[in-house]
């Protein structure tokens, strides 16, 4: 089974469709989301139909959705988010609010081999910032494959015992990681809308269940087309510039 895996579009309506149709010419049976479908980006709406349309086959929430839809509070968020997150509960539709409230919680197992999060298995709100951060994340794993996103960085780790390493320090894209029996893997798949690791393409994953692999790909997209679109909606300029930087 080959299992396309997004996360982290963010309102960002070109990177989505650019994405999807690489993805058209990489061979896949199943569609994976990670959540934050929304906010940062001008086009909430589109993106939510978009995914809706696609019916994949897990989806997960993450913490814009909840703030979007109404679910929590934005006071958590910096200034600028919480500004585009305002805008987002306005813009989104009735329909749109109410299907995002409605997208369940991390972790979720897709099969016996792979779980997916938003940000962490044991706290789906919590970022993986450091070694600290994956060793807990892998122990609390339930799979021996665990997917997540949040941070915006495209990486992967493996333990093996206790020996933790780093199997992303290629550049090189795409770039496959082959799964070990031994091993327990934590893998993130980029962001597609909103990048945060100095490359602006999007990013996204393959997983390959019976060859036991996954790959990683970026792809670039019309990023001045997400630009104006931001600077149109009266969205801070900061968020639209940042989408160059890939920061």
């Amino acid at each position: 089974m080959r299992y396309l895996v997004i996360s982290d579009i963010h309102a960002n309506l070109e990177a989505l469709d650019q994405v999807m149709a690489l993805a058209a010419d990489v061979s896949h049976e199943r569609l994976i989301v990670l959540g934050d479908l929304v906010g940062y980006g001008a086009d909430p709406n589109g993106v939510v139909d978009r995914v809706r349309a696609l019916a994949p086959d897990a989806l997960i929430r993450g913490n814009h959705d909840k703030v979007a839809s109404g679910l929590e509070s934005p006071e958590g968020f910096n200034a600028v988010a919480r500004s585009a997150i305002r805008w987002t509960y306005d813009t989104l539709t009735p329909a749109n609010r109410e299907w995002l409230a409605a997208l369940p919680a991390g972790p979720v197992d897709v099969d016996t081999v792979m779980e997916i999060c938003h940000g962490t298995p044991y706290d789906e709100d919590a970022y993986v910032f450091d070694d600290l951060d994956v060793l807990r994340s892998l122990h609390a794993a339930s799979r021996r494959l665990c997917l997540y996103g949040h941070t915006h960085v495209q990486v992967g780790f493996g333990l093996e015992g206790d020996r933790l390493g780093l199997l992303t320090d290629d550049e090189t894209r795409p770039l496959t990681m082959s799964l070990v029996e031994t091993t327990r893997y934590l893998v993130n798949p980029g962001s597609v809308g909103q990048p945060r690791d100095g490359d602006p393409r999007a990013g996204f994953a393959l997983v390959d269940s019976d060859r036991q692999e996954v790959t990683i790909y970026r792809v670039p997209y019309p990023v001045e087309q997400a630009q104006a679109r931001i600077l149109a909606e009266g969205l801070p300029e900061v968020l639209a510039h940042r989408l160059g930087l890939g920061r």
